[in-house]
């Protein structure tokens, strides 16, 4: 067992809000079965059902006594087609279809964009992606009326359909005027967690948390891997990330889809070797939208993001537009914890130090992780303000499990990425005694802690001046 009881998982489950569970009725059920974190989804809906949604959300929350955490999920500058004269349009194999100025199509094979500079920066050689990357064109020549592409793929395109650009280097930044008025508002709402999209390098992560900072905000950066450049640059970027995601949607256009298996295992790798929370999103259970039952594929497909040491898995049409968000949901949660039995048996990882924590303070979180394996303890305590001590102790994937206690709101609904950690509200950090009689009531209220078991408690200590970190080992007495 890891969670607190059987059927939690410690790897957490991120859910996309959306029409298909948007009330406090579903988000409460989804609370319930598993889910830990709630995206909102900024390319879809407007400002007030944004608003809507983290209403209910924090309503939700209150209402099942957890701590779920928020991620706001910046669109980026997403590169559409505009308005087809013809709608939609089918792409014959080798014809030639042209990109031009301006929003007016005059002719069923020219193709307008929202991104102006579009038709100035393609060159010959560069290769196009339209919808989805269903559909494939190859610059042949740029000329004045436009850029003249051949299709290399066939298939159907719609107005406003995405345009993915392997390899062509775009001066678009990664925020649109409308990301940073969205990330404004995550910041002044107390959102938890901004993901920024279309990352090319450190300095993207730079600019969003730069901006965050300035309005006080705490908010963890999630740095999202879509590009072809971010790969290239992503030991950088992963540093000066809080965390990673590896959006295999864009991704797979953006690469050959036969690399993002190897991709995803470096992103994760790196992210570990970095103590840096990762999360493996898009089409985990995407047949799910409509049936209730994953694949035999899916299913592997989780396991392996969880083997390969994956924080969280993040599920996006199955719960925002999907018939069956709930049972996606729990067949999910179901998944992680068959999968951490194996895990925890051949795959326990010992972090090293992290920036955010002292270094001694590194060394105890870890050296109360193996005297709890090795006292056999039923629970690990770890008592933190600012959720870093809490960060180590996840990094670690110790079989015991363990409550991440703060007093701190904040913190608590950042704790709910930390891979195995359960938030919880506690206050008192400056009397362990108090701290560890309201753990042992606590357990024992809910039948998790009986007498003889023992548990370790990591705090920190005013004994001593200038002491880090108290490790306290405990008995449970009789009552």
């Amino acid at each position: 067992m890891l969670g607190i009881s059987p059927t939690d998982a410690a790897t957490k489950i991120i859910a996309t809000i959306g029409p298909a569970c948007q009330t406090v009725d579903k988000l409460v059920a989804l609370i319930r079965l598993g889910v830990d974190i709630f995206r909102i989804n900024s390319a879809h809906g407007d400002r007030s059902q944004h608003e809507s949604a983290l209403e209910n959300i924090r309503e939700a929350a209150r209402l099942t006594e957890t701590h779920v955490g928020i991620l706001l999920d910046l669109s980026g500058p997403k590169i559409r087609l505009g308005q087809l004269l013809v709608d939609p349009f089918y792409c014959e194999y080798a014809a030639e279809v042209v990109f031009i100025r301006g929003d007016a199509a005059e002719a069923p094979n020219q193709l307008t964009s929202t991104y102006k500079r579009l038709v100035d920066e393609l060159k010959a050689g560069d290769r196009v992606m339209l919808a989805d990357g269903t559909v494939s064109l190859v610059v042949n020549r740029v000329a004045d009326d436009g850029v003249h592409c051949q299709v290399t793929g066939a298939g159907e395109i719609r107005s406003r359909q995405g345009i993915n650009l392997p390899g062509v280097k775009l001066s678009v930044s990664a925020m649109r005027p409308a990301d940073v008025d969205n990330a404004i508002w995550g910041a002044q709402n107390g959102l938890d967690f901004i993901s920024l999209s279309f990352v090319r390098s450190a300095e993207d992560v730079h600019s969003l948390r730069n901006l965050l900072t300035s309005y006080e905000s705490n908010a963890l950066v999630v740095a999202k891997i879509e590009k072809p450049e971010a790969l290239d640059q992503l030991e950088a970027i992963v540093d000066s990330a809080d965390a990673v995601m590896v959006a295999r949607g864009d991704l797979g256009v953006e690469i050959d889809v036969a690399e993002i298996p190897v991709a995803q295992k470096r992103i994760i790798r790196v992210c570990r070797e970095k103590l840096k929370p990762v999360i493996v999103a898009t089409q985990m259970l995407d047949s799910m939208h409509h049936n209730r039952r994953p694949t035999r594929a899916e299913a592997s497909d989780v396991a392996n993001a969880i083997l390969d040491g994956a924080d969280a898995c993040m599920l996006s049409g199955e719960t925002a537009i999907g018939d069956f968000p709930e049972e996606a949901v729990a067949t999910m949660n179901r998944i992680m914890v068959h999968t951490e039995q194996k895990l925890l048996i051949e795959d326990v990882h010992h972090p090293g130090q992290y920036h955010r924590v002292h270094p001694i303070t590194s060394a105890v979180t870890e050296a109360a992780t193996s005297i709890a394996e090795a006292i056999h303890a039923k629970l690990i305590v770890i008592a933190t303000h600012s959720g870093g001590t809490a960060w180590v102790k996840s990094k670690s994937r110790s079989r015991i499990p363990t409550i991440g206690a703060s007093d701190n709101l904040a913190t608590l609904r950042r704790m709910s990425l930390f891979w195995g950690i359960k938030p919880l509200f506690l206050p008192g950090f400056d009397d362990s005694e108090r701290l560890l009689d309201q753990v042992i009531r606590w357990g024992a209220g809910r039948g998790f802690l009986a007498t003889g078991d023992k548990l370790v408690l990591v705090t920190g200590s005013g004994v001593m001046q200038k002491a880090h970190n108290l490790l306290i080992v405990h008995t449970v007495e009789p009552t």
